[in-house]
Order: C-alpha cells, then sequence, then structure tokens
C-alpha cells in the first residue's frame, strides 16, 4: 500500500466516517428525515474537498499496480466517497470537481474486471477489519448490524454453494452424496437464523433513513450505475442453477445474471458462468424415474436434495415476506412525493423492483404460477416417488 493509498484508508476509516454520521444525526433530527438537499453544508463541503483532495493525490501518482486486492480495496474506498456525495446530494452540483473520483475509479474498475463503483463484497467478504473495526459509511450501530448480518448470511450462502459443487464431480447417486447435501442444508438454515436475528435488531427508521440511502445508483463518469445489492455475490446463483430452481436458458433470470457479473468478484464472475453450463441435480434425478425409484440411493439422496431445496425457498421467502416487506416496502408508503427519486439501489421503481423479486422468491420456492417459469411440477413429481 503506497502513502497516498494508506492515507486515503486512514481518512475512510476516521473523518469519513465523523463527517457521515453527523451529516445522519442532522437528517434524522428533521421532520422530513428524507429531506437532505438543504442540510449540513458545511459538513458536505468538508467531504468532498477532503476526499477530492486524496484522490487528486492518487491521480497523480498513477497506477501503481499493487496486485488485485490493492487494488480492489482503492476502488472500494473511492467507490464509499463517490456513494457517500451521492447520498448527501454532493456529486450533481459538482460534476466538475467529482471528475477525479469518476477518472480513478473508471480506470480501477476496468483494470480489475469490475464495476467502477464500491460492491457488497467491499462492505462484506473484502472489508478487512483492524483491531476489531471494519470499513463503514458511519458509526451507527444500524449500518454495523446490517453489514454483520449480511456477511454472516452471504458466507452460509457461500457454504452451501460450495458443498453443492462438490457434489457435481461425484454425481447425485454417490454415497457421500446425502453428507454434502445436508451440509448444504445446514448452511441455508444458518443463513435463516441470521435473517431472524437482523429482522429483530435492525431498526426500520434507521435502516431506511440513514443506512439504505449510501446503497442508491450513482453516476460514474458517463454512465449511472445501480447501488450495490447483498445478493452480488456467486454463492446464491450457484444453488438456484445447481438445484435446477432457476435456469440459465430461461432469460429473465439469465440476463439477471448477466446484469450483476461486473458487481461480483472476478473469480465469482467465473464460478457462475461454469455453473450456468452444468446440467442441474434436479434433471438428474428426473433422468433416474422410473428405473431407480425404488433403489436405496435414488430415496435417501432424493430425499436430502428435497430438503436443501426446500431451505432454500424458506431462505428466499423470509428474505422477501419479512426483510423487503419491514425495511422498503412499509416505510416507503409514508416517504413524501418528492423523496421517491432513487428510492431503490437497483434503480428501477419500487413496484417494478418488488414484482422481479416476488418473481425470483417463486422459482426459488418451486411456487405453483402460470405466468412464468418455475419447477413446481417437478418438484411434486420427485416428492410423489418417496416411499418412505
Amino acid at each position: 500500500m503506497t502513502p497516498n493509498v494508506s492515507r486515503f484508508d486512514r481518512w475512510i476509516r476516521t473523518s469519513f466516517v465523523e463527517i457521515n454520521t453527523e451529516l445522519e444525526t442532522l437528517y434524522f433530527a428533521q421532520e422530513n428525515k428524507a429531506a437532505v438537499t438543504f442540510t449540513g453544508a458545511a459538513l458536505k463541503q468538508q467531504l468532498l474537498a477532503e476526499g477530492c483532495a486524496f484522490i487528486i493525490d492518487l491521480l497523480n501518482e498513477g497506477n501503481t499496480d499493487e496486485g488485485f486486492e490493492e487494488g480492489f480495496n482503492l476502488l472500494g474506498n473511492v467507490g464509499l466517497y463517490l456513494a457517500a456525495c451521492r447520498r448527501h446530494e454532493i456529486d450533481e452540483a459538482n460534476q466538475n470537481i467529482m471528475k477525479e473520483a469518476s477518472s480513478l475509479a473508471l480506470q480501477l474498475g476496468a483494470s480489475l474486471g469490475v464495476t467502477p463503483r464500491f460492491a457488497t463484497s467491499h462492505l462484506t467478504t473484502h472489508n478487512t477489519a483492524f483491531n476489531g473495526r471494519y470499513k463503514t459509511f458511519t458509526s451507527l450501530e444500524d449500518e454495523a448490524i446490517f453489514i454483520d448480518y449480511n456477511t454472516r448470511g452471504i458466507f452460509s450462502y457461500k457454504r452451501a454453494a460450495d458443498a453443492l459443487l462438490r457434489i457435481m464431480p461425484l454425481g447425485v447417486s454417490h454415497p457421500v452424496a446425502p453428507d454434502l447435501f445436508k451440509a448444504a442444508k445446514d448452511a441455508l438454515y444458518d443463513v435463516i437464523a441470521y435473517n431472524k436475528t437482523l429482522f429483530k435488531k435492525l431498526d426500520t427508521d434507521r435502516f431506511f433513513y440513514n443506512v439504505r440511502p449510501y446503497y442508491k445508483p450513482h453516476r460514474v463518469g458517463a454512465s449511472v450505475y445501480r447501488g450495490a445489492n447483498a445478493g452480488d455475490f456467486a454463492g446464491i446463483n450457484v444453488i438456484d442453477l445447481l438445484l435446477g430452481l432457476c435456469r440459465a436458458e430461461n432469460a429473465s433470470y439469465s440476463q439477471m445474471l448477466v446484469d450483476k457479473f461486473l458487481y461480483m468478484m472476478p473469480q465469482d464472475q467465473l464460478l457462475l458462468r461454469d455453473c450456468m453450463r452444468q446440467k442441474s441435480m434436479m434433471n438428474s434425478f428426473l433422468e433416474a424415474l422410473p428405473a431407480n425409484s425404488k433403489s436405496p440411493w435414488f430415496q435417501e439422496n432424493l430425499k436430502a436434495f428435497l430438503d436443501v431445496c426446500d431451505a432454500h425457498g424458506e431462505a428466499a421467502a423470509q428474505h422477501h415476506d419479512q426483510l423487503v416487506g419491514k425495511y422498503i416496502s412499509q416505510p416507503a408508503v409514508n416517504l413524501p412525493e418528492e423523496n421517491h427519486s432513487n428510492l431503490t439501489a437497483s434503480g428501477p421503481p419500487l413496484p417494478v423492483l418488488l414484482a422481479v423479486l416476488e418473481k425470483l422468491r417463486d422459482q426459488r420456492m418451486a411456487a405453483p404460477r402460470n405466468d412464468i417459469e418455475t419447477r413446481y411440477k417437478d418438484i411434486q413429481l420427485l416428492k410423489a416417488a418417496i416411499t418412505e
């Protein structure tokens, strides 16, 4: 880490957090907590100027090629700064100044093969802690709760995906497959447990007004990039595809994957592309019918497989029906109309986003629907083959 990179990183972990926290305190004390345009002008100017000075030094230094991890960490810091300027509505009024930050972000993103803004991994799986403290936008307790439990959930999804990936070279009839299915199921129930804790601990208003706005879409150079999303990692889609609950051939699902590729780590991009070419486990079990339906391996392994499908569907339903509802849909009802712009991290209006998420939930649950493709009939066929 060069001295300039180190100084910028130290600022992101200290003064940057303090300024953001002071601004959030001012916003939250207002009658309209979403009205930020005319509040805290001096603090906003301090944030803008201090960050810009570090970035100009980094641009003058040039690309020192310290390796992927150092470059990715620097991109995260620039991305956090850009996201904070968007959150505080500093960026559009200061485009001439913000061009330096955009230039650095675009250079880093292009060289690393990722989107030129902060991504979920910058605040979760690749967020180095020093003395127990990792990078955040603010020092608010609810932001830490949100990041802590999102990180735990992501790693649990990754464990489930890893267990399923280990079955692929063995085949679904292998005697060890039930052990790996159980490992995947247990990891998914950890996701559910972490979500329950998040649902209990995270304050709705604090999240909606003081945490969520940092995940807004914002401009980098000439383009507007959507906000970071908790699902921007390969694991959850690896589970979708390997189980067979979602298919890469489905146009809407594959479009979602295309849209999220550059928001993932490069190794996740490669993993997901490989999974898109694999035959699903569901199809393997369906092909074994009816010739093997009475075989002991089929009965044991199929039951273990269906348990994983149930757990994945339960986690998807929990996320949509509880977390999205409590922390996005319900508080949005009381939001003044003038503050509805960029309400969602993904960019589209809230009703559009909710409809997309509902379809994805029902695909993961293999729910019966006539308007979209789900594996409901196939799951019912497999369940009917269980004899014990």
